[in-house]
């Protein structure tokens, strides 16, 4: 594969960029800019581009303004509206413009590690053609079916996912309401058929309170909104978990790592205000 350039530096992009070693990345804070003033350098001056954008209605504008060539392959990595990304695909392909849409499942930090997976959607002669792109940060990367497909499968494993660190960050606030350590808690529940491997990722963040983000909080509550608005069916869970992150938002904690969920159950009772809730091996009791 070619040269290949980047939309979108934030967390994502910026960590795709180190791996792939992309040649041109554009961003809106300039700051972020690497050997592009303007967008339209990115495109011009590369035969793939990945678009690493908060959601579907700014990759649209984004693309709108550009000057796209015959042949060029774009990879949407933003989890955003299936059906917005399946009718752009159909509007790009008019335009001899190849697009995938290639919803990547992990954080900046695994995909760091090369430990994410991507789910791509879109033609799979394309797909294989960037297949070596892919294997530059992904453990594996997976075909999924024609264009949207990814999108859809992303909000499939991103809502199992957000319930699971959800679920972990209830339970760590239930084990401190029960006076146990929560730094044994999590070694105990690792070992019990309670374990996922949100234990592993956000664990420690929930405990430690780090929430230098990873993945930002704000983020996910816009995958969640987007889950509800697609399904036909009622998704009750989802429906509360909304309620949750909403909830860490409005405390302030948009911008944080998805693991400031944990906040949401802990701002109902005057005793555990965000201030006094330590939970670390040297400080793992009860405030008084």
């Amino acid at each position: 594969m070619n040269a290949h350039g980047i939309i979108g530096m934030g967390l994502m992009g910026s960590a795709m960029m180190r791996m792939t070693g992309a040649s041109h990345g554009w961003d809106v804070d300039a700051s972020r800019r690497v050997n592009a003033v303007t967008a339209n350098e990115v495109f011009d001056h590369s035969d793939v581009v990945f678009l690493c954008l908060p959601n579907s209605n700014i990759v649209r504008e984004v693309l709108n303004a550009a000057n796209l060539k015959p042949g060029l392959i774009l990879i949407d990595t933003t989890t955003g509206d299936p059906a917005e990304m399946t009718a752009l695909g159909a509007e790009l392909a008019a335009q001899g413009v190849h697009y995938l849409d290639a919803t990547v499942s992990g954080s900046s930090a695994q995909l760091l590690q090369r430990d994410v997976l991507v789910m791509v959607g879109g033609d799979a002669t394309v797909f294989e053609r960037c297949r070596d792109l892919f294997a530059k940060f992904a453990r594996e990367t997976v075909h999924v079916g024609p264009c949207g497909s990814g999108a859809k499968m992303k909000l499939v494993t991103n809502l199992v996912l957000g319930l699971n660190r959800a679920a972990l960050a209830e339970g760590l606030a239930f084990a401190w309401d029960l006076d146990l350590n929560p730094v044994e808690t999590l070694d105990v529940m690792r070992r019990s058929m309670a374990y996922s491997r949100i234990m592993d990722t956000k664990g420690e963040k929930m405990i430690t309170q780090d929430f230098t983000p990873q993945a930002r909080l704000s983020q996910h509550l816009k995958d969640v909104r987007l889950m509800l608005a697609a399904s036909s069916i009622p998704l009750p869970l989802s429906e509360t978990h909304r309620q949750l992150l909403e909830k860490a938002e409005a405390l302030g904690f948009g911008d944080a790592d998805n693991s400031a969920v944990i906040k949401a159950f802990l701002a109902d009772s005057s005793e555990f205000q965000a201030s006094s809730f330590e939970m670390t091996e040297s400080n793992a009791t009860k405030p008084s």
